[in-house]
């Protein structure tokens, strides 16, 4: 079978939209917000949309996500803390939303000055968006949330995949990495916080329709190599990625295109990942400390995630053929299998 590489991928320069008029998508990446999501353009069921904000913070040891997302016939508002040192759970708060469909007025663009909320039944989560810096609040209980997150790289990674199955599924997707984080978490009388030195987010922004079986591979970082802030996206196995893999190193506020990548795991979940591109440009080895898996079961979804936290080591090259040693990136990687 003829292997294909990084110059078969498209890079997206213009404005347009994310389907055309048939609903099939126009596939691609970019570095910037170029695509126009449009859910009225969507040549599907209803009941098979899929939109979801998740962000995620963390430092040395804490790890603290937020959700806020739905796939059509149940939807989940979220919250979690763990100290992924000690492997211990500090906070798990997820409200299922049954059939919520489009009550949840998901925007349209992860980059847009927007506000996502989500209030009802004693729970208050919310996702501002101005200016490339964000406030997540939340409230829930004796639980009060409140991080800043501001961007310190004006790029990003974003797709759109075709998927092989059928012409009118498609993934859109943007993951805004490198950025810092500030606030705290506090519960009754304990409180954890995050300070901008060594706290940073990510946001995973998706919204499609795909097969009801699938499954991924996906790693995320950002840390500071020598002062300078790094970044890097990479993942497999999620839809037809011969026109636009999600390998995308960040260095220096510039972003750095990959091919594709390859996982490779050990007999078991908690042994080293070794992930590599196919152009000898990246070669990382995971060591995992914690394996935080999450299972959800209802209705028709079935859904399972390993995600492993840990440090990062080995080289990355640039596009200029810069060689950065990567030394102990605290971040993670995950290996999901979904029926949703």
């Amino acid at each position: 079978m003829e292997e294909r590489g990084l110059d078969m991928e498209k890079e997206l320069l213009k404005k347009g939209p994310v389907l055309d008029e048939k609903g099939r998508p126009i596939p691609g990446y970019s570095r910037k917000s170029m695509l126009v999501y449009d859910r009225k353009a969507i040549k599907a069921p209803a009941w098979r949309i899929k939109e979801w904000d998740f962000y995620q913070i963390s430092n040395e040891r804490l790890c603290l996500q937020f959700t806020i997302g739905h796939a059509a016939y149940a939807g989940q508002v979220s919250l979690m803390l763990f100290d992924f040192i000690k492997g211990e759970k500090l906070l798990d708060l997820n409200k299922i939303l049954v059939l919520p469909f489009g009550s949840l007025h998901m925007p349209t663009d992860a980059e847009k000055d927007n506000t996502l909320s989500y209030e009802k039944g004693g729970v208050l989560m919310r996702f501002q968006t101005k200016n490339q810096k964000r406030v997540l609040t939340c409230r829930w209980g004796n639980v009060e949330v409140k991080i800043r997150l501001e961007r310190q790289n004006p790029n990003s990674l974003v797709i759109n995949l075709p998927f092989d199955e059928y012409a009118r599924a498609f993934y859109y997707n943007h993951k805004i990495n490198c950025m810092t984080a500030e606030g705290y978490v506090k519960y009754g009388d304990r409180e954890w916080r995050f300070d901008r030195k060594n706290s940073f987010g990510i946001l995973d922004w998706g919204r499609g329709v795909w097969p009801f079986h699938n499954e991924w591979y996906w790693s995320n970082g950002s840390g500071r190599l020598d002062g300078e802030m790094f970044g890097f996206n990479l993942g497999c196995g999620f839809g037809n990625t011969d026109t636009a893999s999600e390998n995308m190193l960040f260095y220096k506020g510039e972003a750095h295109k990959l091919g594709k990548v390859d996982f490779r795991l050990g007999d078991k979940y908690m042994d080293p990942w070794h992930l590599t591109d196919r152009e000898g440009r990246l070669d990382l080895t995971l060591t995992p400390y914690y394996d935080r898996t999450t299972s959800i079961k209802l209705l028709w979804v079935n859904n399972c995630c390993h995600q492993m936290f840990g440090k990062f080591t080995g080289k990355a090259v640039l596009d200029d053929g810069t060689c950065l040693e990567v030394k102990d990136v605290i971040s993670f990687a995950e290996h999901a299998v979904n029926n949703w």
